[in-house]
């Protein structure tokens, strides 16, 4: 569609944010969250975990350095956290019409609009941020002149089911074998246990990964109400059983968390930034974190075989979970970054330590 023509963000409380358009010209439903970080769009927009929302980013210049090429490198895409963008929208305060960067191949614009989809520019993203955090994050659509759609609550759905890979998939290495229930993990993930050596078998949700050969269970992120995925909350408490290393990351920390008999919320507006301190439980080391999600772990409901192994350091919420006496651990945020601070990438380690 053509730039600048007018386009509005309707809220499910009824605020209308008028702006105008860039990316797709098409209709579009979803949660509106907000992310704080500065830089990283790509990776955001192409995070699995996004699925169903439109992204709103607090950052006020968007765009201004472009969109980096789809390279596959070992199966992988080298500069996009998964194959394809999945957020429902993009709002943004000021979009950069002429980008420039080395690596860009186009622009924020054409990337949105040959992927379907719309953004909105020009909304005080300020005021937006300031009531999504005192009303929580809530629905929302972006509509244009011609066209409108309704409300879709993508809570009501399976998102992990949609995320997920469909088949196995396995990534050779040279050592120890790794199964990874592909919750919508992200490149990144498959990139740091790549480097480590590890031979991942990649494997669906829903799939019973007993019957496989392996010496360490891997959990990803991935979208949406973790009460959705009751098959993978079953094969982990049955792993739960066994002695294996298991190692979950934010869906995976909340899908563990579960299978140990704990359960989780939703969060009022969740934790979607670059700048989240989180603190080592029964130690003074902190670490400044990448994250998003929308649920947590009740600490409060973790059994006694159970205990925090990182809290949030603004809110007090759980950051992760680890086993008392077998090698079971988990992080709410996202140690592999990208984008965002990569303090915490010993997490990776420690756990091919334990295979």
């Amino acid at each position: 569609m053509q730039l600048e023509q007018p386009a509005s963000l309707i809220l499910e409380n009824g605020t209308v944010f008028h702006g105008k358009a860039f990316g797709s010209g098409t209709a579009s439903a979803g949660e509106v969250v907000f992310n704080t970080a500065m830089v990283g769009y790509p990776e955001s927009l192409t995070d699995p975990s996004y699925i169903g929302q439109i992204l709103t980013i607090t950052y006020p210049i968007v765009g201004n350095y472009g969109v980096p090429d789809n390279k596959i490198t070992h199966h992988l895409s080298s500069n996009y956290e998964s194959e394809q963008i999945h957020v429902k929208g993009l709002v943004v305060s000021d979009y950069t019409h002429k980008h420039s960067h080395w690596s860009a191949q186009k622009s924020l614009h054409e990337w949105l609009e040959e992927n379907a989809i719309p953004g909105i520019y020009g909304v005080d993203t300020r005021e937006l941020t300031k009531i999504l955090r005192e009303k929580g994050s809530m629905l929302g659509k972006i509509v244009h002149e011609n066209n409108t759609i309704d409300f879709e609550n993508p809570d009501t759905e399976n998102l992990v089911a949609k995320a997920s890979c469909r088949e196995v998939i396995t990534y050779e290495g040279n050592g120890k074998k790794v199964v990874l229930v592909d919750c919508g993990v992200k490149h990144n993930i498959l990139r740091c246990l790549q480097r480590r050596g590890v031979t991942i078998i990649r494997v669906p949700w829903d799939y019973d990964f007993h019957t496989l050969d392996y010496d360490g269970l891997f959990i990803t992120n991935g979208p949406g109400n973790p009460a959705h995925c009751g098959v993978a909350v079953e094969h982990i408490r049955k792993a739960l059983d066994g002695d294996k290393p298991i190692f979950g990351i934010c869906m995976g920390n909340q899908l563990l968390a579960i299978a140990g008999g704990a359960t989780t919320y939703k969060m009022k507006y969740g934790h979607r930034s670059h700048n989240q301190p989180v603190q080592m439980a029964g130690t003074k080391r902190c670490f400044v974190t990448s994250q998003n999600h929308g649920y947590a772990v009740d600490t409060t409901t973790l059994g006694k075989d159970w205990k925090p192994l990182f809290v949030n350091m603004n809110d007090h919420t759980n950051e992760g979970i680890q086993h008392e006496q077998k090698p079971f651990f988990s992080a709410q945020f996202h140690p592999e970054a990208t984008s965002g601070p990569t303090d915490t990438e010993f997490l990776f380690d420690d756990f091919v330590r334990l295979l």
